[in-house]
């Protein structure tokens, strides 16, 4: 009886440090899956950032508008702080600058983008109110698109070739769509934007 006894004490000890490699182990898959997910066939979605220097972060990113040929890719998140827009190239797999667009005050939201990739329109509370904005890439000018639109904006859409921008409004006591044209020298559809150096918004 007490040779049973001793042997069995033996084999419990002899499992408490393979219970304990195998929990760890299973520790360790739970947090790859949390954090790396698992791609089905056809996805081609990055893996999260934990720089939030990615398409995906640790914060909430959404909104997504491909430009024409699906080089660019514009999103808003909330990974500086404030909800922002960014660009992202997806055969580079980085994040392109945007000087001048974003602010830490500022919320920015519901981007869309012309089919060459330079303009961006977008939602922005600059002005104490929802207003739609235009940037240029190329420029890095700032348009305010709806600064004599009545009510509150939102929705922004813009044509492949950049003239037109269409958006929602309620100025006159309903949600109704508004359209507008830039000009014909506006779809002219000048070259693309070249692609800055730098990685990621300010």
């Amino acid at each position: 009886m007490l040779t049973d006894s001793l042997n069995c004490s033996r084999q419990r000890q002899g499992l408490l440090p393979s219970l304990t490699r195998w929990g760890g182990r299973l520790c360790l898959t739970g947090l790859s899956l949390l954090l790396l997910g698992c791609t089905p066939a056809g996805f081609r979605t990055p893996r999260p950032s934990l720089t939030n220097s990615g398409l995906n972060s640790i914060y909430p990113d959404g909104e997504p508008a491909f430009n024409g040929d699906g080089r660019y890719l514009v999103f808003s998140s909330a990974r500086s702080g404030s909800q922002d827009i960014f660009l992202y190239d997806t055969q580079e797999r980085r994040l392109v600058d945007l000087p001048g667009l974003n602010s830490s005050d500022v919320a920015t939201t519901s981007p869309d983008i012309s089919a060459d990739g330079r303009y961006i329109v977008y939602v922005s509370n600059a002005l104490g109110k929802s207003e739609i904005f235009l940037y240029d890439r190329q420029t890095r000018n700032v348009q305010n698109i709806s600064s004599r639109v009545a009510g509150d904006v939102r929705n922004p859409t813009i044509s492949g070739d950049g003239r037109f921008i269409a958006f929602e409004s309620n100025g006159q006591g309903q949600w109704h769509i508004e359209i507008f044209d830039r000009g014909p020298q506006a779809s002219s559809r000048p070259s693309p934007a070249p692609s800055p150096d730098s990685n990621a918004n300010p």
